[in-house]
């Protein structure tokens, strides 16, 4: 499952360091229970948090943690094609 929406883009994209768990690899991880998750965003107030997301990880540095953002932490870039 997680080839079609992480390897695959990186890939179409032209992203080496995107897509999979390995050494040297860019450490982009989120963590979910798929049974959890749920969006809360509308199309009145788009900007919510999804729930059921523990942990989110953005060049190897917590973005969330316990289900909560972590403030002040900005790490990556966007990926431009």
């Amino acid at each position: 499952m997680s080839r079609p929406v992480s390897l695959m883009p990186a890939q179409r994209l032209g992203v080496q360091s995107k897509g999979r768990l390995q050494v040297g690899a860019d450490a982009d991880i989120t963590v979910f229970d798929p049974e959890r998750v749920i969006d809360r965003a509308t199309f009145d107030n788009p900007a919510q948090y999804s729930e059921g997301i523990p942990y989110v990880l953005v060049g190897g540095m917590f973005v969330v943690r316990d289900g909560k953002v972590v403030e002040g932490v900005t790490p990556g870039r966007g990926v431009r094609r």
